[in-house]
């Protein structure tokens, strides 16, 4: 079974060596098969050069010159893999590198699931180190993104997910979004597709400021929610 990881990447020059270097030594040491995809979000500083310059065995650069979202990173890279699993994770490993095995076992373990989707929201320790406020914003956005775009999942906006290899590919060649919004975007396409979700409970290990402004990220998001879920209405799918 090859495991395709795919790292979108976006101005991570301070950070990205030391993750290159560590998910390359964490996915020899416990998988035979698999490639890990740095896609670059048009970055403008020295991202791209770093992880090249590494040399490091199945590790490639994909992406394109102007930054378009991440959204749009995941989707070149998840259209480039050529994995049986396809796992996508953020840059600063938020959740470290042993979620990486936890998410197949559960494909090992439940061959009925297409997709396996981390929640912060299953366990009581999912937002530990979280400040009150922090805490708070999340939940209540995921909240409210979940009742405009009616799905039932605990955590859509969870930076860590994965589908198996074929349904990963046909869900992203019909994704558009390019904004943060694409995680719905995805779920909803999977769901049209009859695809099986799996609900993984994560945490939080390696805590950075995030990159989302709540407040004007949430009603730009709730627009493209908005319109697309009449896009994904419209789109002739077969199961």
């Amino acid at each position: 079974m090859k495991i395709s990881l795919c790292i979108p990447m976006y101005n991570e020059a301070s950070i990205i060596e030391n993750t290159a270097r560590t998910l390359s030594a964490y996915m020899s040491e416990h998988f035979e098969d698999y490639e890990i995809l740095f896609s670059n979000d048009g970055s403008t500083d020295d991202s791209v050069e770093l992880v090249s310059a590494l040399g490091l065995p199945f590790v490639r650069v994909v992406g394109y010159e102007k930054n378009r979202g991440k959204g749009a990173a995941v989707r070149e890279a998840v259209l480039a893999s050529t994995g049986d699993i396809v796992m996508f994770t953020d840059a600063d490993l938020a959740y470290g590198t042993e979620v990486i095995s936890r998410v197949v076992r559960a494909f090992e373990e439940d061959p009925q699931a297409d997709a396996v989707i981390g929640s912060r929201n299953l366990q009581g320790d999912g937002y530990e180190g979280y400040t009150a406020i922090r805490k708070l914003a999340s939940k209540a956005y995921i909240k409210l993104l979940c009742a405009v775009g009616g799905l039932r999942l605990s955590d859509s906006q969870c930076g860590c997910k994965a589908f198996r290899g074929d349904m990963a590919r046909r869900i992203f060649s019909c994704c558009e979004v390019n904004g943060f919004a694409f995680d719905f975007e995805a779920i909803m396409i999977g769901t049209r597709l009859g695809a099986r979700f799996f609900e993984l409970p994560v945490k939080v290990i390696n805590h950075r400021e995030s990159k989302v402004h709540v407040l004007s990220d949430a009603l730009k998001m709730i627009k493209d929610v908005q319109r697309m879920k009449k896009r994904v209405a419209k789109l002739e799918l077969k199961q």
